[in-house]
Parts: C-alpha cells; sequence; structure tokens
C-alpha cells in the first residue's frame, strides 16, 4: 500500500472513531428498547478464549474467534486454525451452544474463515389449550448461525476484514432466516506491536420475519348453516437484529525486552465499549498473563449502567428500563494451555472459560483448537 492510500485508511479509522464517539455520547445505548430485538443469540461469545477476559479484546483478538468479535483478526492467520468450543449457557437452563470454525490463509496476507454455531433447547413438551400437560410430543427449537469471512492485510500496521452471517431459527412449524454483515478494521504500532486499536461493526443487515404453517388455525366459517371451517393465517411482524459497535484498544508488557527472552512473560491490558442498539452500552475490561505463549491466565469485567443497583422484583423496580441489565455483564475468567507438536511448529490448545451471572450457575465454555 502506498503512503496516500495509506493516510486514506487512517483518515477513514479516525473518522469512523469521532463519529462513533459523538454517538456515544449523545445516545449512551438505547435502553428503552431492550427486549425488541430479535436473534439475540448472536450477541453471545461461543468461543473460550476471548470470552474468559469478557471479550474486551477486540482491538487484539486473533484467528478464528476474531469472527465474532472484530474478524479482522483473522488476517493474522498463520496457515491453518480448527477450533471446537462446547458451552453451557446459563447453567441450570440445559441450553447448550455447539461451536466450529476453520480458517485458511491465503494470499500473502489474506485469509478466509467459515464458523458455524448451534444453540440447543432440549425437547420441549407440545402443549395445546385443550392439554395443557402436554402428552402430545415433543418438539426442539434449533438456533443455527453459520459466518463467513475475508480479512486482508494491508500493511504492517493495518488489517480489515468483512463477515456474513446466515441467521436460522426454528421449531417443527415456525421458521426465521436472516443475513447480517460485519466489518472490522485493527491497526497495530509499536516496536514489537504492542499497541493496539480496533473497532467493529456487527450484526448490520435487513429485518427478520416469521413465517410457517404453525401461524395458521382452523376456524369455524361465521354465519354459516353448515360445518365449513377455514384456515386462517396470522401475520407475523418484523423485527430487528442487534446491530452494535466496538471501539477498542490494548497494550501489551514484556517484563524483558529487547532480549533473546523478552516473550516469555507477556502481560497484556485491554479495553472496549460497545454500544448496543437494543440495550445499554457495555465497557469491557480485562488483563492477560502469558508465560512462553504456552500457558495464559486472563481475568475479565463488563460494566453496565445499573450493574451495582440492588434488584427488587416489585411492580416500581421491574417497570423502569434503568434498573434492567443483561446477563451478559460481571466478571469472567479463563485459563489457556498450548503446546507445539511436530516438525511445522504446529500447536495444540485446550481454552476454558468461566462467565458470571446473577441468575443461574454462570456459563462455562471450554473448547479445543489445533493450529497447523
Amino acid at each position: 500500500m502506498d503512503m496516500k492510500n495509506y493516510r486514506r485508511l487512517l483518515t477513514s479509522l479516525a473518522l469512523v472513531g469521532l463519529f462513533a464517539t459523538s454517538s456515544i455520547e449523545t445516545k449512551a445505548g438505547n435502553p428503552d428498547r431492550s427486549g425488541q430485538a430479535g436473534a439475540t443469540e448472536i450477541l453471545i461469545n461461543p468461543w473460550a478464549r476471548s470470552s474468559g477476559w469478557a471479550g474486551c479484546n477486540m482491538a487484539g483478538v486473533r484467528g478464528l474467534e476474531s469472527m465474532f468479535s472484530n474478524v479482522a483478526g483473522t488476517a493474522f492467520t498463520k496457515k491453518t486454525e480448527l477450533l471446537f468450543t462446547r458451552t453451557q449457557w446459563l447453567k441450570g437452563t440445559d441450553i447448550n451452544i455447539n461451536a466450529f470454525g476453520l480458517t485458511q490463509h491465503v494470499g500473502e496476507t489474506g485469509a478466509i474463515g467459515l464458523a458455524i454455531s448451534s444453540m440447543r433447547f432440549g425437547d420441549i413438551p407440545i402443549t395445546t389449550t385443550d392439554l395443557p400437560e402436554g402428552g402430545l410430543g415433543t418438539y426442539t427449537p434449533q438456533f443455527l448461525n453459520m459466518t463467513l469471512s475475508y480479512a486482508k492485510g494491508f500493511s504492517d500496521n493495518i488489517y480489515g476484514g468483512l463477515a456474513v452471517k446466515v441467521i436460522t431459527e426454528k421449531i417443527s412449524n415456525v421458521s426465521a432466516r436472516g443475513v447480517a454483515l460485519d466489518a472490522g478494521i485493527q491497526y497495530v504500532t509499536g516496536k514489537h506491536d504492542q499497541l493496539k486499536f480496533g473497532i467493529a461493526l456487527q450484526n448490520w443487515g435487513p429485518t427478520m420475519k416469521y413465517s410457517g404453517d404453525g401461524l395458521s388455525f382452523k376456524t369455524p366459517v361465521p354465519a354459516s348453516t353448515t360445518s365449513t371451517v377455514m384456515t386462517v393465517d396470522q401475520r407475523a411482524a418484523q423485527f430487528q437484529l442487534p446491530s452494535l459497535l466496538s471501539i477498542g484498544m490494548g497494550y501489551d508488557f514484556y517484563v524483558k525486552k529487547d532480549s533473546a527472552s523478552m516473550k516469555v512473560h507477556r502481560i497484556t491490558a485491554m479495553g472496549t465499549f460497545t454500544s448496543y442498539s437494543f440495550q445499554k452500552d457495555q465497557y469491557k475490561l480485562g488483563v492477560e498473563y502469558a508465560w512462553k505463549g504456552m500457558l495464559m491466565l486472563r481475568v475479565g469485567y463488563t460494566f453496565e449502567k445499573g450493574i451495582f443497583k440492588s434488584v427488587d422484583n416489585s411492580s416500581a423496580a421491574t417497570s423502569t428500563n434503568s434498573s434492567l441489565t443483561s446477563a451478559l455483564r460481571g466478571p469472567s475468567a479463563g485459563f489457556s494451555f498450548e503446546v507445539p507438536f511436530g516438525k511445522n511448529k504446529s500447536t495444540f490448545a485446550i481454552d476454558y472459560s468461566y462467565r458470571a451471572t446473577n441468575t443461574f450457575g454462570g456459563t462455562h465454555s471450554i473448547g479445543a483448537r489445533i493450529n497447523l
């Protein structure tokens, strides 16, 4: 990239940041629209490594997990990365999330990626107004999201990427499908690329709508002298996707710089601000310690307005949006253990994370990854 295009890209990055900052100051989230968006499962991070420090690392996330928070980070895929993660979402609800992904380095500085996330709710009894206790069998809701991405390094400092999400929600007789776009930029600088900045726009797309036989019913024809019945189709309302804008930065601290062992001990501090279209804004902070790139320990915390207020179940308290908070906030922690193998310096890693919640038993994620 020549210097002219380099400056243009930096200018665009700065303008997006200024626009986002002004929006943050004037809007400060939109809690009045809480609960009005659909497909909110795409806000759940299915990966263990990044969720271990609250997803605050969108400015420095690397590899396949970047497809959730900042797709630009997939450009750092060295060759091939495979990742599988299983999540117990809100332990006690019997909701599980299985996620699988693959990223592949292409060309000189590019990478393509594919990620699939499936949310399972178990078998739910079929009930009707005549049989409220069930006895008619069961059905299984299925939430399936597939993401395709492409990212590229435009220079030694600037990386960008785009992703397309295909969203599917269905039960036996009703379903909805949608498409969303993600875009992200990462900028790294410093002698050892230790300073990182990132901006990401996510979940931008057209409205979704449910359809299917489950939205119709049969009823007798009014004023009919015969036993004629007709089928009535109910209209389903359209709903919007939970779009968001994230801005983050981070810094790597090395214990011994400019020495052969400078990367033995690394401490990384990260921070991210996320502005949501349908809920309160969040501030995410986290710290990660790494030893020789083999053992990594991390902690994080997600702040949002009203998080420290006492919970009151009275109607007066629950009627105000200021007291509403999401499950995706509070402390989190995790670790990774990564070992090399083979002649090509491939690695195998185990990742784990825990996200605390004020209801149920928190969220546990465990995953396995291979870098070839």
